[in-house]
């Protein structure tokens, strides 16, 4: 399997500059001279990973074993900077002054959370029954606790975040448009699903929830089979690391109007737009669609959705409870998140990675009782 295989060559000569230099400088000033020689750090990082030779799955971020309550150390010493500002993840995207004249429009808009008899309330959001299950039944699973409970600041991995298909991506323009021909959709790590996922492992590692990310490019070269893949992908991982509770599957959406535009879903959260969010969760249909673990997976939803809207209001569309399989019979937390969609701006999508993976750090961490 892949894990943040980006950068090669030039993450290889950034990972030889780091280490040169840390016996110099120290890692903050040598990470900015590599940086600034050869590119983005996260390749960098990965670079490192390789000439450690491990070719097993890593954290994609690490917590400390000990945090202290103000963020300093044992010995007192000033808070040390956040590791997962949302700063640090942040891209330049490209200005109105290089807007093509012949660009596609994109429309932002804001899904609330429906009412109605489909629509069933569920603490701070809905969801949106498209099976035929009572809304009462769904109504008193998604009332029910968690199904598992993670084990903090654990050596043994909690969470793994994989992406079935990988180079799904956003617009990288500030304005509201879209180069024309652009099919949203590349191979590059840095900006496609994994820079998402990428943040989201991040935060939870920050947590104290070990956490893995798979970037695995399971939709490439071939989009056919990509759920098949992906599959093989999670079963590989949950073999070697059976403490593995919670499988979240980070997709974007696409949603366009009749003439083409492209729809963003948005919002502004701490003074900074952010894409809206959607899980999707499957149910068991009797017959073409197999998911034992439905309703264990349906707790999972409205506990995070509920999480999510209640610490960022407006964050989330409704939960899709919808006969869907997407591999969600591994786990009793397996999950599909859609981040957006293509009409989104990269960086409003990794704001929304960043805020959706707190809500959950703070369930998963009420759940083990921290």
């Amino acid at each position: 399997m892949q894990q943040q295989k980006t950068g090669t060559a030039r993450a290889a000569l950034g990972a030889a500059t780091v280490m040169l230099a840390l016996t110099v400088w120290g890692r903050g000033a040598a990470l900015a001279l590599a940086g600034a020689l050869v590119g983005p750090l996260p390749a960098l990082y990965t670079a490192l990973d390789c000439l450690r030779g491990s070719d097993d799955p890593q954290p994609a971020g690490s917590a400390p074993a000990d945090p202290s309550p103000d963020g300093g150390d044992a010995a007192g010493s000033a808070p040390a900077a956040d590791p997962t500002a949302i700063e640090r993840y942040l891209v330049p995207l490209q200005t109105d002054a290089e807007r093509p004249a012949d660009a596609g429009a994109v429309i932002e808009t804001f899904y609330g959370q429906g009412s109605g008899e489909q629509y069933i309330p569920c603490a701070a959001g809905t969801i949106k029954n498209n099976t035929s299950v009572p809304a009462a039944d769904v109504a008193a699973e998604a009332g029910q606790p968690l199904p598992f409970a993670v084990e903090l600041n654990s050596p043994d991995p909690q969470v793994l975040i994989m992406h079935t298909h990988a180079t799904e991506c956003y617009r990288m323009s500030e304005g509201l448009w879209y180069p024309a021909g652009d099919g949203a959709r590349t191979t590059d790590r840095a900006s496609n699903m994994c820079a998402v996922g990428r943040v989201i492992a991040d935060t939870l590692n920050a947590a104290g929830i070990h956490t893995l990310h798979d970037e695995t490019l399971n939709d490439y070269p071939s989009y056919t089979g990509s759920y098949a893949a992906s599959r093989a992908v999670v079963q590989q991982y949950l073999a070697q690391y059976p403490s593995i509770k919670v499988v979240v599957d980070v997709h974007r959406d696409a949603i366009e109007d009749g003439a083409g535009a492209r729809k963003a879903p948005v919002t502004e959260i701490g003074g900074r737009k952010a894409a809206q969010v959607m899980l999707i969760c499957g149910c068991d249909n009797g017959s073409t669609v197999s998911l034992p673990n439905w309703r264990q997976n349906l707790r999972f939803a409205a506990a995070w959705q509920s999480a999510m809207e209640s610490a960022y209001p407006g964050l989330t569309r409704p939960v899709l409870f919808s006969y869907r399989f997407y591999n969600q019979d591994l786990t009793t937390g397996s999950l599909l998140l859609e981040v957006g969609t293509h009409g989104n701006n990269l960086n409003e999508a990794l704001y929304a990675g960043q805020l959706a993976a707190r809500a959950l750090a703070g369930l998963l961490r009420g759940s083990a009782g921290g």
